[in-house]
């Protein structure tokens, strides 16, 4: 009998040494593969050293494959270099207004005194204080803004800063303001997809912060690996190596075997089905809405239905919202040519269950 659960875990027993390693933004004290990325982001952040302006950058990218670890990764050496640069990160999912970035502002600047204040006097405080010093100013996700001016004030009133726009589609740049491009005038730093040896890689140095040596079956830990490489996306493979160890030790094993992982992808098949609870911009929710309401129509007519119903009516950000929806695997944008209207895409409701992300 002693040997029946001598493979088991006991109650006080785990497989994770630090489950923390598993979160996207955890921060390894080697980022893998990121390296050239990064010493051209300093590059352009090195001339506020010196008491002058640093120069623009633009980082785009698929999801997933580490802009924004990257950009952290140098505030965070930034900040243990000097206090003469305020190192600020905003993300425009959730400070998608001028009035919220310029809070994120007052508040990375400490600034508290901000009740009753609109959002020119908050900005006259923000421009005085970075401007003793100097700033490296992150809008993660810009994109998602519904503001552009607030670009062009970032670059003309701030007069020693880099700004760092991180954006999963390349073609935002192109369609940004004329006025704004010109005085922008980024570098644009590509991040292209990991190869499956890399995304390796990154994956084994995640699981050897995270969980008890030896604990992981090769097969179990490849299974894994293809998978990610597959989809593109690292936090897919950091959610399977914490959901497999989960039900590793639901199971009693001290070992993460193949099956474990099994268990793991038929839960993140659940997760990939939730339909639009998961998006956080209203306005998406609303042009999914029309889009599933409604059978296969052409861009144009969908618009005309989401501004009657109170939508922006400002027609590229329209298409970029178009645009994030397909790339997540909500809608199918299909060109088409010739005809009275001339080129314009046909929108349809994907069904969830095929989502683009589905394991």
């Amino acid at each position: 009998m002693g040997t029946l659960f001598s493979n088991m875990l006991k109650g006080d027993e785990s497989l994770f040494t630090n489950p923390d390693a598993l979160d996207f933004e955890f921060q390894p004290k080697l980022l893998k593969y990121r390296e050239n990325q990064q010493f051209a982001i300093a590059n352009c952040i090195k001339p506020l050293f010196a008491g002058r302006t640093g120069r623009n950058v633009v980082l785009v990218g698929q999801p997933g494959i580490g802009k924004t670890l990257a950009v952290k990764h140098i505030l965070k050496e930034l900040d243990e270099q000097t206090d003469e640069i305020v190192p600020v990160y905003l993300n425009c999912w959730q400070k998608n207004t001028t009035f919220k970035i310029v809070m994120g502002l007052c508040e990375a600047l400490n600034y508290r005194l901000t009740h009753n204040k609109k959002t020119e006097e908050l900005f006259e405080v923000v421009k005085r204080l970075i401007n003793k010093q100097g700033a490296v100013i992150i809008l993660d996700e810009i994109d998602k803004v519904d503001e552009q001016d607030v670009i062009y004030t970032l670059i003309e009133e701030i007069y020693k800063k880099t700004i760092i726009l991180i954006t999963n589609h390349k073609e935002w740049l192109t369609e940004l303001d004329d006025r704004i491009q010109s005085r922008l005038a980024p570098e644009v730093i590509d991040f292209p997809p990991y190869t499956s040896k890399e995304t390796e890689g990154i994956l084994r140095q995640r699981l050897e912060y995270a969980f008890v040596s030896g604990c992981w079956d090769d097969e179990a830990f490849r299974k894994v690996a293809d998978k990610t490489a597959a989809v593109q996306d690292i936090r897919t493979g950091l959610v399977l190596l914490r959901e497999a160890g989960n039900a590793a030790e639901d199971k009693g094993s001290r070992k993460v075997m193949p099956e474990h992982v099994d268990t793991a992808m038929q839960k993140l098949n659940l997760v990939s089905v939730k339909s639009s609870d998961d998006l956080d911009n209203e306005e998406e929710k609303k042009i999914l809405e029309l889009a599933q309401s409604s059978q296969e129509m052409r861009i144009g007519d969908l618009f005309k239905k989401y501004t009657g119903a109170g939508g922006n009516p400002v027609y590229k950000t329209f298409q970029r919202r178009i645009k994030r929806l397909e790339t997540k695997g909500f809608l199918v944008a299909k060109k088409v040519t010739g005809g009275a209207d001339g080129t314009t895409s046909l929108i349809s409701y994907r069904n969830m269950g095929k989502k683009l992300t589905e394991f």
